[in-house]
């Protein structure tokens, strides 16, 4: 598929043909034939540079992105497939299109019917969807009159993720039944043995426990229970003011995307949030490490209908609580945190890059990171310690 872009005359050649114009007339007004023949020579100059870039090369263009998806910072290329559905072309220069900007990519000489396979390195500095292609073939005369860009090839999106190190899930300090808690409170389900209990209108036949029934001569029906794994909880602050420094807000995504893809990793459900709202929640399933990954790809600094503060006293406890916040966090954010320490196994907070050191409130553990691998030392420490 090949489409037409740009104007074909540049600001050079509007000028030409504007002061060629203007030549022309006054020379033929005023009859001076000179300045009329330099205007009939800079409109024959504009008309043939318009004709010069007429002609067109028909490529066939197919794009590859290899890997599909990749950490912020780690490699990826584009490969072009190119064949010559015309006559043969010499050596091509173009640019691909890669996000805001574009790369030069120089095509070798293709005979008609030939096949060229490019290779470039694509930009992943950048966290989000980065898409790659259209490739523009710009011909343009020698003078630089005229300029016709065209397009070859669909576009392709490459998914630049976060960052992430290895983090090994923290221990809670609470005992947890393997298959799930099996407290009183838990929702009867149809899963896991909790305990006996005697019959009661409506209970299922096939629960009663016969040996039980006949040892004690009442009827006595298995209780269950759905069993439910601790689940992680990341808080990520998204709010533009909390976040001065770009390059900040990229690494507590990263580290929030760490936390949540070591929980993730050993099958337990996890939930990321920002003030804004839900980001994902998962459930220990096989496939939760790349949704967790891709919907993080997308978070983006923000105002929200509430704070970070305001989302951890609204949501629902249990498990493990991680909040990554920027290092200007102060006292009233961790006591906002601390307050809901009793509905959480264990809370951490993560502080980017603090400018000054804090205190960490009773049952908030407080770690101060610059980089990931500081973070992952850390996280290393926290989960010696308990």
């Amino acid at each position: 598929m090949t489409a037409v872009r740009g104007q074909v005359l540049t600001p050079l050649g509007w000028g030409t043909a504007a002061g060629s114009a203007l030549l022309y007339a006054a020379g033929w007004r005023l009859g001076y034939p000179e300045p009329a023949m330099f205007g009939i020579a800079g409109l024959a100059a504009v008309a043939g540079a318009a004709l010069w870039t007429l002609p067109q090369v028909r490529l066939d263009v197919r794009r590859e992105t290899a890997p599909a998806k990749v950490e912020r910072g780690e490699p990826a290329v584009g490969v072009l497939h190119v064949t010559n559905r015309g006559r043969g072309a010499r050596g091509v220069r173009a640019r691909d299109v890669a996000g805001p900007g574009s790369i030069e990519v120089d095509i070798p000489r293709l005979r008609a019917g030939g096949t060229r396979t490019v290779t470039y390195r694509l930009p992943t500095g950048r966290r989000g969807e980065l898409p790659v292609g259209p490739l523009r073939l710009e011909r343009a005369d020698p003078l630089r009159l005229a300029r016709r860009t065209r397009e070859y090839g669909a576009q392709e999106v490459l998914l630049v993720r976060p960052r992430t190190v290895p983090l090994a899930l923290l221990p809670s300090g609470r005992a947890h039944h393997l298959e799930g808690p099996t407290s009183d409170r838990s929702p009867a389900g149809t899963a896991t043995f909790h305990a006996l209990r005697e019959y009661v209108i409506g209970d299922e036949l096939r629960h009663i426990h016969w040996k039980s029934s006949a040892r004690t001569g009442t009827l006595m029906v298995r209780r269950l229970v759905d069993a439910s794994l601790p689940t992680t909880t990341v808080v990520l602050e998204a709010r533009p003011g909390a976040w001065p420094e770009p390059d900040d807000f990229e690494l507590a995504v990263d580290a929030a995307a760490s936390v949540a893809a070591g929980a993730a990793s050993a099958h337990f459900p996890v939930r990321v949030l920002t003030g804004d709202g839900q980001v994902a929640e998962t459930r220990g399933g096989p496939d939760d490490l790349e949704t967790l990954l891709d919907r993080l790809t997308s978070v983006e600094v923000r105002e929200g209908p509430r704070s970070t503060v305001d989302a951890v006293r609204r949501m629902r406890g249990g498990g493990s609580l991680v909040v990554v916040v920027s290092g200007a966090a102060g006292a009233a954010e961790l006591g906002g945190v601390a307050a809901v320490r009793s509905r959480f196994d264990r809370v951490v907070v993560l502080r980017v890059r603090p400018a000054e050191p804090a205190s960490a409130p009773p049952g908030v553990q407080l770690v101060d990171f610059a980089d990931l691998e500081g973070l992952a030392e850390t996280w290393r420490r926290l989960g010696r310690a308990r």
